[in-house]
């Protein structure tokens, strides 16, 4: 059984986890995007639904965060757009100025983005992108804990900074998600993400199954200490 098969089965998701792979210059046989999405996270809606398709930078000027975080050089009126956002982010209290430099972005010129299911990508691809409830991350997140590869922490907006973040550090990290994606990708009230780099994809699920026997056991003994618990 392949790692994106058992890492959804073992965790019996709902979604289908979505592959990114940033590339100099288009696969063989892979489309280009049929037509450009109001923000980079709506593109992971479309590869968890089943298309598989490669953005060019042109393709991510309609979201000037994503943009940014992607390592996409936007052009002028999009880069005027980023400040304007930026700006009402300020006005509104939701972010603070000095804050900004610390939002991952990714390193490197940016040729293309590969996007598709897990499944039904061929190779390792640079991250990996799992939907799941608050306990299907939890278990997600201690298997990749046990493999060595865990990040510290849980990142809040925006959302698309976690693949840089990834990337950067080598290791996995869990997203509660923004506003902005949950609009865009109709992401659960009660569903986050986890970014993890596609080259400890397969040493993250052969902890999985552990993990989630672990879990399953240690609940029974808990469960039992509480039913027996005075009061």
């Amino acid at each position: 059984m392949s790692p994106a098969r058992k890492l959804k089965e073992l965790l019996q998701l709902r979604t289908e986890p979505v592959a990114v792979t940033f590339q100099a210059a288009p696969p063989p046989g892979v489309p280009r995007v049929s037509s450009s999405g109001p923000s980079t996270c709506s593109y992971w809606k479309r590869a968890a639904g089943g298309e598989t398709f490669y953005t060019e930078a042109a393709d991510h000027f309609n979201c000037p965060i994503g943009g940014y975080t992607h390592g996409v050089d936007l052009p002028a009126p999009q880069g005027k757009e980023l400040e304007g956002v930026l700006g009402t982010m300020f006005q509104l209290g939701y972010i603070k100025p000095e804050e900004v430099p610390g939002i991952s972005r990714r390193a490197g010129g940016f040729g293309i983005a590969v996007y598709g299911p897990l499944g039904k990508t061929a190779g390792v691809p640079d991250i990996v992108l799992v939907v799941g409830n608050a306990k299907q991350m939890m278990l997600l997140s201690e298997a990749a804990q046990a493999a060595g590869v865990g990040g510290a922490g849980l990142m809040g907006r925006p959302t698309c900074a976690a693949i840089p973040h990834a990337l950067q550090t080598g290791a996995g990290v869990a997203s509660l998600g923004c506003i902005g994606n949950r609009v865009y990708t109709e992401l659960g009230d009660d569903e986050l993400y986890y970014a993890l780099p596609g080259k400890h994809l397969a040493a993250v699920v052969d902890k999985l199954a552990g993990i989630a026997t672990a879990n399953r056991e240690l609940e029974k003994y808990h469960r039992a200490r509480l039913a027996s618990s005075p009061g």
